[in-house]
């Protein structure tokens, strides 16, 4: 992240309690204390907390924001762990096997002023605890749409309407691939159900989701 960027964050919003307990925290700690979410964003969407929760938020904007290494690993870890749970148990009766892990990606303007792609640090680092055992990181998902902030987005409609034909697939890398899309919020997963319905339209076989939180 741009040095003068961060040091205007911390005059301008310089740590939380919240903050400070999270850089306390190992993942157990998050994993038991954080609120779980309630329903799912959609159904081809697992998140592991909730939005509510104001722990998470603060987490979330940590990492989206400030690039903050402790969230980073501390959601990575609690991701690593809820992906190879899944595994275990959803691989054997679908033949979800040799997954691709792909961020969700930022439009090249977007990740230029904010510096990295928070998507991408969750990925880096859910790989690093993997070192490649059960999945195989892939960038075969680019935003080619320079969309407009689905916060200011007031209906569901609007939303897929701002995102329509936003990504692009290499449908040479995902042809016959299953795929797991890590996101760190779906809010009403309208960006997840765009990137899923590219990848899909590419030739992979098997798109699913995870998130930080819903």
């Amino acid at each position: 992240m741009n040095r003068l960027f961060q040091m205007i964050l911390d005059i301008l919003f310089p740590q939380k309690r919240l903050v400070r307990e999270l850089q306390m925290m190992d993942p157990f700690d998050l994993a038991s204390r954080a609120e779980k979410p309630e329903g799912r964003a959609g159904k081809a969407i697992l998140s592991c907390f909730s939005y509510r929760d104001p722990l998470i938020r603060q987490a979330i904007w940590e990492l989206k924001y400030r690039g903050n290494k402790k969230v980073e690993h501390l959601l990575a870890t609690i991701l690593h762990d809820e992906l190879l749970a899944f595994l275990e148990e959803y691989a054997p009766l679908t033949n979800f096997t040799d997954p691709l892990l792909i961020p969700i990606p930022l439009s090249k303007r977007r990740e230029r002023e904010r510096g990295f792609n928070q998507c991408r640090l969750l990925v880096d680092e859910i790989m690093r605890l993997d070192g490649g055992t059960n999945f195989t990181l892939s960038l075969a998902l680019t935003k080619i749409k320079d969309t407009a902030s689905q916060t200011k987005q007031d209906s569901r409609a609007k939303r897929l309407e701002n995102l329509k034909d936003c990504f692009r697939a290499d449908a040479e890398a995902v042809r016959g691939r299953n795929i797991i899309l890590i996101d760190d919020v779906a809010t009403t997963g309208a960006t997840l159900e765009e990137a899923r319905r590219t990848l899909r339209h590419a030739g992979a076989r098997k798109v699913i989701a995870f998130t930080a939180a819903h």
